[in-house]
């Protein structure tokens, strides 16, 4: 089973677009047959996407810290939790766990992960290709700079990372990457 590495937001008090894109998310991807890796939590498009996922039957791995565990922010309906000491090392088993990533709308900490795994594939120290989801045109500052990025010869290859606008776009670029 191909699984999809999804960062996204702890915050619920964020507009209902985006829970809305998490609910839809998390429900395609269990349609379509792929696990979830994700950052563990059970709150915010974090919680939401999990919940999709586990309602449908779907394998939901989290990896969370370990001082996320000791003030209560995992999701308690996530059998399969792995524990790490540190973020970093949150990061680099998210990135690894998965086939795919896909990221939501999120705030520093999604954007940290998001250009980590970015920065990662430069280097060669993965693979994977990332699908952003732009709700609301949330990311269009993001997508433009990587575009000037690349212009100006920044980047050696962009070919890997793919800004959709809704769940369904993302559903059928993740499906393009990972079925062939």
């Amino acid at each position: 089973m191909k699984s999809v590495t999804v960062f996204c937001a702890s915050s619920d008090r964020i507009p209902e677009i985006y829970k809305q894109h998490a609910h839809e998310v998390g429900k395609l991807l269990a349609e379509a047959g792929y696990g979830l890796v994700y950052g563990g939590g059970g709150l915010g498009t974090m919680g939401i996407v999990a919940d999709e996922m586990l309602a449908a039957g779907a394998h939901v791995k989290g990896v969370i810290p370990r001082f996320m565990v000791e003030v209560e922010w995992q999701h308690k309906g996530v059998t399969d939790m792995e524990l790490t000491e540190t973020m970093s090392e949150r990061k680099q088993r998210l990135i690894e766990a998965g086939d795919i990533v896909l990221v939501l709308a999120g705030g520093v900490g999604t954007l940290d992960e998001m250009f980590e795994a970015i920065s990662d594939r430069k280097l060669e120290l993965n693979e994977k290709s990332m699908v952003v989801l732009n709700t609301n045109g949330l990311y269009t500052p993001i997508k433009d700079l990587m575009s000037r990025l690349d212009e100006e010869n920044f980047l050696r290859d962009n070919d890997n990372l793919y800004f959709v606008d809704t769940p369904q776009e993302a559903l059928r670029k993740i499906d393009s990457i990972l079925k062939g």
